[in-house]
């Protein structure tokens, strides 16, 4: 029978987080746009290699067939380190940054939210270039994908969050 009460032998629950962000690299074309550019190149391919193979110098399409093969792996390239991303976690009791690259092995970071703080590298003609969390001792740069007015939003929101954390929101 259940009386509705929390059993003493369970762990709490983890509290809610104050802020949390996924952090993403930008990419222009999604997969539909890499699938039409890689289709107008290769009809471009091929009505280019045309006159050259009426000619009878067809090694020139085969040239231009690598032209096609290098882009098309310089687009898988670029999708695949899409993947990775940045997430950031804050709650009453630890901050977490966990880096999952889209190859090798994720890392995380913990920190204590009383004790961390937020460093900004700025320049006056490029904005906000790198942010990082200190806290005792260890520094880790954070938000590197973004630019830096996305970087600048991020340090004002993170900073925020922080901010009333330390205070007991």
């Amino acid at each position: 029978m259940d009386s509705g009460k929390a059993s003493p032998d369970l762990p709490d629950a983890p509290p809610p987080p104050v802020f949390a962000a996924v952090i993403t690299p930008h990419r222009a074309l999604g997969q539909a746009g890499v699938r039409l550019v890689m289709t107008l190149v290769c009809i471009a391919t091929i009505v280019s290699s045309i006159p050259f193979m009426i000619v009878g110098a067809w090694p020139v399409a085969g040239f231009f067939g690598l032209d096609l093969l290098a882009l098309y792996i310089a687009f898988t390239v670029n999708m695949r380190s899409g993947r990775g991303f940045e997430e950031l976690v804050l709650t009453p009791i630890e901050l977490m940054v966990r880096r999952v690259p889209a190859r090798g092995a994720a890392r995380a970071w913990r920190f204590n939210p009383l004790w961390t703080r937020i460093e900004r590298e700025t320049d006056d003609e490029f904005g906000l270039q790198a942010l990082a969390l200190v806290s005792r001792g260890e520094r880790v740069v954070i938000a590197r994908d973004l630019s830096p007015p996305e970087r600048e939003n991020l340090a004002e929101e993170l900073g925020r969050a922080l901010a009333d954390v330390k205070r007991g929101y």
